[in-house]
């Protein structure tokens, strides 16, 4: 006997996540997770800090000179991380 209401696993997880306030601090993990592959392990040797604060990503660096690279790029990263969640977690990033 085939049932008509059955759901996809994914869809029952993720609506359970939304319904208990998960789902933002999940994306933000993911975010924050998916920062050394879309910077790359050569900007990524150069990041010492690294979080989320009202939809901003703070992002400490150790060269001042790759800061001011950064902040020219900085709309290019904000799409490329959001794109690789798959959702809009951040819509600023802060270099300090």
């Amino acid at each position: 006997m085939k049932r008509d209401n059955t759901e996809h696993i994914g869809d029952v997880i993720r609506r359970l996540l939304r319904q208990e306030g998960l789902e933002t601090p999940l994306n933000e993990y993911r975010l924050i997770d998916a920062w050394k592959d879309v910077v790359g392990p050569a900007i990524y040797r150069y990041t010492t800090n690294l979080y989320i604060k009202n939809q901003t990503l703070y992002v400490q660096l150790s060269s001042s000179v790759l800061r001011q690279e950064l902040m020219m790029s900085r709309e290019v990263l904000l799409r490329n991380l959001n794109a690789r969640v798959g959702a809009q977690v951040i819509v600023k990033i802060v270099f300090y």
